[in-house]
């Protein structure tokens, strides 16, 4: 039996579609580890190549996020179309299942690890059902190292990326995060990390931590950095911003090769954090904070979410400030999300202010909603700005032209988010910006 699986592409003419640098998806590694040796795995990832319709296959798997939806139902409808059978997974179908369902064959809803063999087996006797879901969670022991063998040739940026833990112990209201893994968190063994560290480090010192919150259980954290020192590698993972307030674990992180945090200011008002339920933050120690990051060594790639009920036109020059002040090494500004299964868009639809739900627009850099402070286009243009001068010349030079660690990682980061906003301007202001890309092929 052959299996396909597929990464849907990003749209040309956003953000993401643009960025040079790729990384794979884990998700679709994790599934081919569970994948009965019988079946043979092939990856499509459309990020990185067109899509062969008329691959010999005998189910096609996809996995997608909101904006990738669209996308997915395309492929998947081209693919059925052709006589074959088609399961979806992913954040968006395990919120909407019943939506998924009208494009293709199965859904898994939630973490597929459990499920994917039964489903598989039942595909082969001729029984597929329309809907898996798991009955529990997965014991964290029994997380199979990835296939990372179907991701050669693809041409990622690296393909080390692995996950450590599931789950977070926090709940903001405009994460995804909870409402797919739960707010149980659960850990895979240190010593099973360290050794497939240890196989990694043969292809490349370089490794990306995926877990949503790496430093959420301090023991576990702390062994594992412990574990890590001496073994040469540079990673990034994330981490809340109170991690700086525990200076003996931020130093084993940094001892330890870590080189950059993925960290979610979200705001520089207490109130809108409060709303948000960020409460670990405190920003009114932010630059402390920043600071104490950058001297163990560790860059930050900051968040800061635009669109909350306390911003007004002025949070964007606010948000730069602060920004080049604290010498963030880099930033992303998404603006608020309603995204399916969230407690914000459960608001927003309540107080009826969500205004579209044309899912390629989740994108975080397209306003879906009626904003409280500030008009629709006033946020759309100031988010606009703010990629613009946080990612301009003046700006990158304040920041991260420093004798500094991070810098190896964050300078051609910085580079590559320039560029890509570059090309998104020029996408926008030709009208590119408002439709559906095409990949490869035509379905």
């Amino acid at each position: 039996m052959r299996l396909l699986l597929i990464s849907p592409g990003w749209p040309k003419g956003r953000l993401w579609g643009e960025l040079g640098f790729k990384f794979p998806s884990l998700s679709l590694a994790a599934l081919a580890a569970v994948t009965p040796p019988s079946w043979e795995v092939s990856l499509r990832d459309e990020n990185m190549e067109s899509i062969d319709f008329g691959a010999a296959a005998d189910l096609v798997a996809i996995t997608a996020m909101t904006p990738q939806a669209p996308r997915a139902y395309e492929i998947a409808g081209a693919f059925r179309a052709r006589g074959k059978a088609v399961v979806m997974g992913g954040f968006h179908a395990s919120s909407l299942p019943s939506e998924a369902l009208l494009h293709v064959d199965a859904v898994v809803v939630g973490e597929g690890d459990l499920v994917w063999p039964q489903l598989l087996a039942d595909f082969e006797r001729g029984e597929l059902k329309s809907l898996y879901r798991p009955s529990g969670l997965l014991d964290m022991e029994m997380i199979p190292v990835a296939r990372r063998s179907i991701l050669d040739g693809k041409g990622y940026l690296l393909t080390n990326t692995l996950q450590t833990t599931r789950g977070c112990p926090f709940d903001c209201e405009f994460c995804s995060v909870t409402a797919f893994y739960g707010r149980k968190y659960r850990e895979r063994p240190v010593e099973q990390v360290l050794a497939e560290l240890e196989v990694l480090r043969k292809k490349n010192s370089f490794a990306f931590f995926v877990d949503d919150n790496l430093v959420a259980d301090r023991r576990y954290a702390l062994s594992l950095f412990e574990g890590m020192k001496g073994m040469g590698f540079k990673w990034l993972s994330h981490a809340p911003i109170d991690f700086a307030r525990d200076h003996e674990l931020l130093q084993a992180a940094g001892e330890s090769g870590c080189v950059g945090m993925f960290v979610g200011f979200e705001s520089l008002n207490q109130d809108a954090l409060v709303a948000m339920g960020k409460v670990t933050n405190r920003a009114a120690s932010y630059l402390d904070d920043a600071r104490i990051f950058r001297d163990n060594g560790i860059g930050i790639l900051g968040s800061f979410v635009l669109g909350y009920d306390g911003d007004t036109p002025a949070v964007f020059e606010a948000i730069l400030r602060f920004c080049e002040e604290a010498r963030l090494e880099a930033a992303i500004f998404p603006i608020l999300t309603p995204y399916p299964g969230t407690k914000v868009r459960e608001r927003l639809e309540a107080q009826e202010r969500i205004t579209s739900n044309a899912w390629q627009d989740y994108d975080m850099g397209h306003v879906t909603f009626r904003p409280a402070g500030m008009s629709a286009s006033e946020l759309q243009t100031g988010h606009e700005w703010l990629n613009r001068s946080f990612y301009s010349f003046s700006s990158m030079f304040k920041r991260i032209f420093k004798l500094h660690r991070s810098v190896q990682v964050f300078a051609p980061m910085n580079f590559g988010f320039r560029s890509a906003i570059r090309r998104t301007g020029k996408s926008i202001k030709q009208g590119f910006a408002t439709e559906p890309q095409r990949y490869g092929e035509n379905p």
